[in-house]
């Protein structure tokens, strides 16, 4: 049996790339396709992959031409999969003719030729002139701000922020709106920040007048108004995104993928924590509205493990004070459960742990914006860690790049998919409609 190994990121699959691995296929009897890891393109200078490491493997995956898929992750990895793998053929395509000599000491080593006029990197150059505006608080758009200048397609327009003389120290060439009409004039999408309470109304005015919409999460407060906002956005042909940067980060990816690989087995439970005991004390809003954003955080690894139809639910809130509140919900599945603890004026080790019936992930302090986890084993000689370096603020810069493309290609490309929004939303709305305490509405 001859076996054939070929690497690639694969990212926005196209026929070239089918046309390869098919050339490919035809040199032996059994392909062995390696996708390059995030983090490892990152490394290697190559940020504007659009396609997170999951879609670009399903992406393989459903050509039906790899007998077996594996992930790249670092550099002289290659040289250990040929030989463990006893590997007969090594190829990839020919503009890389010569990098790879050193590996025929191990195998052949064969550079075929691409296809023509085909290629990632042109498609990911096309229509690159998308003018977005900034609205809400300026601590979150100033961060999102200082990411787009490593992205190409994308432009920061106009801003309306309170703080205006805050945001004029960032650029000067940028419009400064004395309202929201004004921005949305101005701008072919919008990044919104503003208040939770804020959020419906904004993002609903924004897709009636034809702008694409990032919007921080929760996009609306009210299960129904999510599912009105994304129908709008269906309806006028738009791109909505829910922000949550958490998503769009290279560690996260990675234990999600771990996960529905089945590397921990069945997975049992999740148990997420999201706790301050200091911030937003001197906040004049009520605690319910200081942390309805930390509820959205804590529920993705649930609702994107698990799924959103949960067969039961229960919730307790403790307001220890004005400025305090402790939260926390209990999730019962057909053959798993979960629970999230989410607090203000209370400390608990923030980590998230996944559970299952061969192995768990443990990901410490603080979980969402984490460039480090464990796979952990009943034998800790089997236990793996992975690291994953952090680029810029967590997940923003890829969640910016995959929105551009979305609205340039005109698909709907977000890591959260509209379902797990608008669960989001419903326990939102269940949590403001149990609170004894008034919300800013």
């Amino acid at each position: 049996m001859t076996t054939v190994i070929t690497y690639g990121t694969f990212d926005l699959f196209h026929y070239g790339h089918r046309r390869l691995l098919e050339r490919t296929r035809d040199l032996g009897d059994y392909l062995i396709v390696g996708v390059t890891a995030d983090n490892f393109d990152k490394n290697r200078g190559k940020f504007d992959v659009q396609q997170s490491l999951m879609e670009r493997i399903e992406s393989v995956r459903k050509t039906g031409l790899a007998d077996e898929i594996i992930i790249e992750e670092y550099e002289g990895q290659k040289i250990k999969d040929i030989k463990q793998k006893n590997v007969d053929i090594f190829t990839v395509g020919s503009d890389w003719t010569g990098k790879f000599d050193y590996l025929s000491e191990y195998c052949d080593v064969l550079y075929l030729d691409r296809t023509e006029g085909i290629s990632s990197t042109n498609l990911r150059a096309e229509n690159r002139n998308i003018s977005l505006g900034l609205v809400g608080e300026i601590k979150v758009l100033t961060k999102l701000y200082n990411e787009s200048k490593y992205i190409s397609g994308i432009k920061i327009s106009s801003v309306f922020t309170d703080d205006i003389n805050a945001i004029k120290n960032i650029d000067n060439s940028i419009l400064i709106a004395d309202s929201y009409d004004k921005l949305l004039k101005n701008c072919d999408a919008v990044f919104i920040a503003s208040h939770p309470f804020k959020h419906y109304n904004q993002v609903k005015k924004a897709l009636t007048l034809g702008k694409h919409v990032l919007c921080e999460s929760p996009i609306a407060l009210k299960e129904k108004e999510a599912k009105e906002l994304f129908q709008i956005a269906h309806k006028n042909n738009l791109i909505l995104f829910e922000s949550i940067k958490t998503a769009y980060s290279t560690a996260y990816n990675r234990l999600l993928l771990l996960v529905k690989m089945d590397e921990i087995g069945d997975t049992l439970s999740i148990d997420v924590n999201y706790t301050n005991s200091t911030e937003n004390k001197n906040n004049t809003l009520s605690t319910l509205d200081n942390i309805i954003s930390w509820w959205s955080i804590a529920l993705l690894p649930i609702f994107q493990l698990l799924g959103t139809d949960y067969k039961f639910k229960n919730s307790s809130l403790i307001y220890l004070d004005n400025s305090s509140l402790f939260s926390k919900i209990n999730f019962e599945y057909d053959n798993a459960v979960a629970s999230i603890k989410v607090g203000n004026g209370i400390k608990s080790e923030n980590e998230l742990i996944i559970s299952g019936t061969e192995s768990y992930i443990y990901v410490p302090a603080p979980w969402w914006e984490t460039d480090y986890f464990e796979l952990k084993y009943e034998n800790p000689k089997n236990n793996k860690k992975y690291f994953y370096q952090l680029e810029g603020e967590g997940g923003i810069r890829q969640e910016l790049i995959v929105f551009t493309k979305s609205i340039q290609i005109n698909k709907n490309n977000s890591y959260i998919k509209n379902n797990i929004s608008v669960a989001i939303c419903k326990i939102i709305e269940d949590i403001i409609k149990n609170s004894p305490i008034k919300t800013n509405d």
